[in-house]
């Protein structure tokens, strides 16, 4: 029996969660989904410059799963370039800030304000 995967930890969640070429209608096109651990792991080492090691701790992982989740997730971002595919940033395994809630990214992130609106339904 495979182990459970550990939830990633997660920063930041961007804003437009679509990203697609110009001029080609999106029906057009394939989509290539890049899960929100995969975008983190590209924001902290790509954009913040941070080296593996950092990253790996701040996600909570180990080094191994962080060059993993970086190798996907630059191979994801090539494809959709390249290849002229739609990137659609949603899903994963992942919190935000250490709380656990379904989120509108089929991932795991916090959300206190809305902790109280499950209670109502």
């Amino acid at each position: 029996m495979p182990r459970r995967v550990k939830c990633r930890r997660v920063g930041h969640i961007p804003r437009a969660n679509c990203f697609k070429p110009a001029g080609i209608p999106g029906y057009e096109l394939e989509e290539v989904i890049l899960k929100i651990e995969e975008a983190e792991a590209l924001r902290l080492k790509d954009l913040l410059g941070y080296d593996q090691v950092r990253c790996a701790e701040e996600m909570q992982v180990s080094r191994t799963t962080f060059q993993r989740i970086l190798v996907e997730a630059h191979r994801k971002v090539a494809d959709a370039i390249i290849n002229s595919k739609v990137l659609v940033l949603e899903g994963g395994n992942y919190e935000l800030h250490g709380h656990y809630r379904e989120g509108r990214h089929k991932g795991l992130y916090n959300d206190e304000e809305e902790d109280d609106k499950g209670s109502d339904l």
